[in-house]
């Protein structure tokens, strides 16, 4: 039976951790590689089903700052299929503008010229923005963007002991520093593979987000189970440290 869900609470950011792509091609016999290409089938369906929806951001972790541990030719064939998957089609014909987070530094150049190639061909459509956290990290990017209030302190003449001591430091211009900074705070994330952990990904940002957790594999993650998800997320009550009275209060005002 198909799931009805309510347009009106569609999230507007959605965020997503991609796991199971190994261990669904080990169950097949495959090598590694053959999960990562079956994987990049399912990123094309759900960034095409999100942008039906009406989801306004869909960030896809896609390569994280640990996953540069992995052995080398795992490595090499996933900066490969980055390379080669990154197509301009899926992002022109459902009017999505792409975008990149991460330490794209590290990355080998003919991969850092096709993202800005393809971050540029789409920087004019406004239907969704899909966002790749790629050489990502929560703990990197928290990092940098201390290093970076810190160094634009002291270049307006701030003393290291007054960039110490400031109170002009908050949540807000944290948030402007941060690689996010362009796009809301994902309201959901999902995480596919089984695993019940957030794994450095979107720590500051997803401080509210709900949480839904599946055990299928990313490979496998079809459009029922993106409505699924999004089910869950609207049977729930974002009160965000609020009472459940000041949250219905809320709603009869809405309504008057």
């Amino acid at each position: 039976m198909a799931i009805e869900l309510d347009s009106k609470r569609i999230p507007q950011h959605i965020a997503i951790i991609m796991d199971g792509n190994g261990r669904w091609a080990a169950e097949r016999g495959k090598p590694r590689s053959y999960g990562h290409q079956a994987g990049v089938e399912a990123v094309r369906r759900i960034t095409s089903e999100c942008t039906r929806l009406g989801v306004k951001f869909l960030t896809l972790y896609s390569f994280s700052t640990e996953n540069w541990n992995r052995p080398a030719e795992e490595v090499a064939a996933l900066m490969g299929l980055f390379l080669t998957s990154l197509e301009d089609e899926i992002f022109m014909k459902n009017n999505v503008r792409f975008r990149v987070i991460g330490d794209m530094q590290r990355l080998p150049k003919p991969l850092q010229d096709k993202l800005h190639e393809v971050m540029e061909h789409t920087a004019a459509n406004d239907r969704m923005t899909a966002v790749i956290a790629l050489s990502y990290s929560a703990r990197w990017e928290i990092t940098e963007a201390v290093k970076q209030i810190t160094a634009d302190m002291m270049q307006k003449g701030a003393t290291p002991q007054e960039v110490l001591d400031t109170d002009a430091i908050n949540e807000n211009v944290v948030g402007q520093y941060l690689t996010t900074s362009f796009m809301p705070d994902p309201e959901l994330l999902i995480r596919t593979g089984g695993e019940l952990r957030v794994s450095n990904y979107l720590l500051w940002q997803i401080a509210y987000s709900e949480l839904y957790f599946c055990d299928t594999y990313w490979p496998d993650f079809y459009e029922a189970d993106l409505h699924k998800a999004i089910h869950s997320y609207q049977q729930r009550q974002r009160r965000f440290g609020k009472t459940e009275a000041q949250i219905e209060e809320e709603n009869q005002d809405e309504n008057e």
